[in-house]
């Protein structure tokens, strides 16, 4: 059995968020100037118990959903995580993972493979300090991130890094972040600044587009496209010439791959979305 939508797109993945709080002020996703002191987040009864999202994780599985990943907000910051993946990991689905800006993972990275967690995405824009503190609100400079991405591979976790790239703010920062975690062997994605959650004053011209950035990254390393893991893989993939491993490419702007889409999208308060940027969901509670 498998869940489709209208489109007849079938829901292989499910995204899972644990809370809407988060510790940084991101400028292309929670600016400070919307989500400040007096923001009215959710009140906890209304969040997704971990008894709520076990069981709707459940019927997904029971009903094809493969893949499972919990985000927030910062889903670091939600208490009874572990147990939350604990409980996921017992569905046996074929991969559990979470994406954190990485800011509190060091000291969380033992507790959250042995709870049964697969792999991580950390987000990170720049390793410049003045400039990741720009762009996360003055909340954090890069060290803790890093130590986290560290902490995470010794506790045995796959780790994916993210950046968000944005004209006039970061993009000089991509070819020292590709040097960086090339050479640690962690898989970099870069990601086109996109209108996420409708709140970040999103303009056309703040996009830098994947061959842009192939061209900068290609000036120092060869680079090859290689296949798909997996259809409907969102990033697309190219290896390093000198077999450094590989970078990703998350183009939904300038190449939007809306059409082979497996992802839905389970808020805090339990709304089902089938897309990112969509503002009206299903209530499942």
């Amino acid at each position: 059995m498998a869940i489709y939508d209208q489109h007849n797109r079938i829901m292989r993945d499910l995204r899972i968020s644990v809370t809407d709080r988060c510790n940084f002020r991101c400028r292309y996703c929670m600016p400070e100037e919307i989500f400040g002191k007096d923001y009215a987040f959710l009140p906890n009864e209304s969040v997704l118990s971990e008894e709520e999202i076990g069981r709707m994780a459940a019927i997904f599985v029971a009903l094809g959903t493969r893949k499972l990943r919990i985000t927030g907000g910062e889903p670091l910051l939600r208490k009874d995580l572990t147990s939350i993946i604990e409980r996921l990991a017992a569905l046996n689905a074929d991969d559990l993972s979470l994406t954190t800006n990485g800011s509190l993972l060091a000291r969380k990275a033992v507790e959250l493979k042995a709870a049964g967690l697969h792999r991580i995405t950390v987000s990170l824009d720049s390793l410049e300090d003045d400039l990741f503190l720009h762009m996360n609100g003055g909340r954090s400079r890069v060290k803790p991130v890093l130590e986290g991405i560290d902490a995470a591979a010794a506790a045995g976790l796959s780790v994916k890094v993210n950046m968000v790239v944005q004209r006039g703010m970061n993009e000089d920062a991509v070819v020292p972040m590709v040097d960086y975690f090339r050479e640690r062997g962690h898989i970099l994605r870069l990601v086109e600044y996109m209108d996420v959650g409708n709140t970040n004053g999103w303009n056309r011209e703040h996009v830098v587009s994947k061959q842009e950035l192939l061209d900068r990254i290609g000036e120092h390393w060869p680079l090859t496209a290689v296949a798909p893991n997996y259809d409907g893989e969102v990033a697309t993939r190219y290896r390093f010439d000198d077999g450094k491993g590989e970078i990703g490419f998350i183009s939904s702007v300038t190449e939007a791959f809306c059409g082979s889409c497996t992802r839905a999208r389970l808020s805090a308060e339990g709304k089902l979305y089938t897309c990112l940027f969509a503002t009206r969901g299903h209530d499942l509670r």
